[in-house]
């Protein structure tokens, strides 16, 4: 007897939409402003160490306000003590049975000498504002969201927390790094192309850069699908790059990149950085040069793809 497969019931459908949907109406350019006031100024272990504990804590604080679990993933490095900030809806952060996690991060660092707005106080402000819409959400998904330190040295806290990750066999379905996700401009001419890729990139700054290995292709797919269900506005370019982006190493310079190499699927979500921002590592890189009708985009769309997630699961 052949197997006939139902269809999802468009009145089940039509339920989640819209509870996916007041999510994403709820975003405001407002909340990200007040995260950015927060965290914007130099943040780094040498040049401003007081920030960058600042920094930290003002995650922690957000998360516990969010209602999330919070700990911190603590290690040494240049005389100074650093830490991961992870928060997570179910139990215990970090002690996880059962179902696959998706995580969320941003770098919350900077170089020694850029007050790091794009770079990447707008990656915190989305990450924080999206968790703390999804922890509203009736039925809590399996998210994890995480404010890595040291990424500007050579990602030393995301590699330390992928290593721990993967000797401890945790069950990582997806990660998704927020790298630079708040300039943008409409002029032609705005957008550089990366070297050597083997798609074509606009030459107008608009966009949001979607890149993933091969073991995240459908987790990229699913996240094209949800973002232009829900923010069909928001332009996306996507690539999966092979052999953990040796082949294209711009494609590797973000958190992302030490979950490709533990071999977990990872997607990098940003603005091109220094291929758009002409601010970018530099003392120009101000909360006024940030574009936050963008910002708001690329928040809805994580916000709707991290909901659908959850919801689909129940």
């Amino acid at each position: 007897m052949p197997i006939v497969r139902q269809r999802p019931c468009p009145k089940k459908r039509d339920s989640l939409d819209g509870i996916i949907q007041e999510r994403v109406a709820q975003i405001t350019e407002a909340r990200l402003t007040e995260h950015l006031r927060r965290i914007v100024g130099v943040r780094h272990h040498q040049s401003a160490p007081e920030a960058l504990e600042a920094a930290g804590e003002y995650i922690t604080d957000q998360f516990r306000a969010a209602g999330l679990a919070v700990h911190h993933h603590a290690f040494e490095a240049f005389g100074h003590r650093n830490r991961n900030v992870v928060g997570s809806i179910r139990g215990r952060a970090g002690n996880f049975t059962g179902r696959p996690l998706l995580i969320l991060a941003a770098h919350y660092d900077t170089v020694a000498q850029s007050p790091g707005a794009d770079d990447n106080a707008s990656g915190v402000a989305v990450m924080l504002e999206a968790a703390r819409r999804l922890a509203e959400l009736d039925r809590p998904g399996r998210w994890v969201f995480i404010g890595f330190a040291q990424e500007e040295q050579h990602c030393l806290g995301s590699t330390l927390y992928a290593i721990k990750a993967r000797r401890s066999c945790l069950h990582i379905q997806g990660m998704i790094a927020l790298e630079c996700v708040g300039f943008a401009s409409q002029k032609p001419g705005s957008q550089q192309r990366l070297r050597q890729l083997p798609i074509a990139i606009p030459d107008v700054g608009n966009f949001l850069g979607v890149v993933g290995n091969p073991e995240a292709a459908a987790l990229k797919q699913r996240f094209e699908k949800v973002a232009g269900r829900f923010v069909s506005d928001l332009p996306l370019v996507s690539l999966v790059v092979p052999n953990a982006g040796h082949d294209f190493p711009d494609t590797r310079r973000s958190d992302h990149a030490p979950f490709w190499d533990a071999g977990y699927p990872a997607l990098m979500l940003t603005d091109t950085a220094n291929f758009r921002n002409p601010w970018y590592h530099q003392p120009g890189d101000r909360l006024e040069t940030l574009d936050l009708p963008y910002m708001a985009k690329v928040t809805k769309a994580i916000v709707a793809f991290l909901a659908e997630a959850a919801l689909k699961e129940e």
